[in-house]
């Protein structure tokens, strides 16, 4: 199972956790994990790399090439690193045809592995719309990120890529194009990059098994009258997603879902083989 990360050192705990979820819904599956990043620290890469020794799994970093990114174009406070996932084709080896992106504020409670084997049907993406928020959010999306797409807003936290058919039909110079031209009205640049360009191209998943927000709990249930209590999340969700800015591992967090959080990061500290998390301070550039 090819599984995709892109993040910094200042992800390094809640990797972590996300990589023991994972490992304990899915104990017996082989595991590669793909990292991209930009000059990340030696010493953050060994610690990743100690995770996944801890687990039995591959470990393959991905340094993004300047090249590729030449002529991307970056505002405000987001970097180059806005593009890795959208452009994890050009970054991967051409013998990964397809992988499962995550986002490391997630925790995995069932397994996953049946999204590597669902047929995308031509697509290029599958990914999920979140419940409840779309209804909402669709109809100012279509007119802010100039589309006709009925298909709604989807979340970029969890994707399932085909590679092989994303070398072939995504162009890094039409993404930079129209990043550069609406710069200005993008708010989640790599989700409106992601809907703009390509919300004709994706799967829907159902994100209530595949990418249930969190927050949501309460719209959730209310939505199907009931069915989708703790229970049912428990028996049934296979990623739940921490979305917004108050994430679980920071003061102050609350919700349904925190407590949970907690306890797993707990856990995962614990895994004889995972190192402590160094100090970026420390480190020696």
């Amino acid at each position: 199972m090819n599984i995709l990360v892109t993040l910094d050192e200042n992800y390094l705990d809640p990797l972590r956790t996300m990589l023991w979820s994972l490992h304990q819904a899915e104990p017996d599956t082989p595991v590669t994990l793909w990292l991209i990043h930009s000059r990340m620290h030696p010493d953050a890469l060994e610690t990743v790399r100690s995770y996944c020794d801890g687990f039995g799994w591959d470990f393959c970093p991905c340094e993004a090439g300047e090249e590729l990114f030449a002529d991307a174009p970056v505002f405000r406070h987001y970097t180059k690193a806005m593009y890795y996932r959208l452009l994890a084709s050009r970054i991967l080896p051409d013998s990964v045809d397809k992988v499962l992106y995550l986002d490391p504020d997630i925790l995995i409670l069932n397994p996953v592995s049946p999204l590597l084997d669902l047929p995308l049907e031509g697509n290029l993406f599958a990914a999920a719309i979140h419940s409840g928020l779309a209804q909402i959010s669709a109809p100012v999306n279509r007119v802010r990120l100039h589309s006709d797409d009925d298909a709604g807003y989807f979340n970029s936290g969890v994707l399932v890529m085909d590679l092989a058919a994303q070398r072939r039909e995504l162009d890094p110079a039409e993404i930079f194009a129209w990043t550069r031209e609406h710069a200005n009205e993008l708010i989640l640049p790599d989700q409106d990059i992601l809907n703009a360009l390509y919300g004709s191209r994706i799967l829907p998943l159902d994100d209530t098994l595949y990418n249930y927000d969190a927050r949501q709990y309460d719209a959730y249930r209310l939505l199907s009258a009931g069915e989708k209590d703790m229970d049912w999340v428990m028996q049934h969700t296979a990623i739940l997603h921490f979305c917004g800015r108050l994430k679980p591992w920071k003061p102050g967090a609350r919700g349904r879902f925190v407590a949970l959080y907690k306890y797993c990061a707990v856990q995962a500290a614990r895994q004889p083989d995972s190192q402590e998390i160094p100090s970026m301070t420390h480190m020696t550039i």
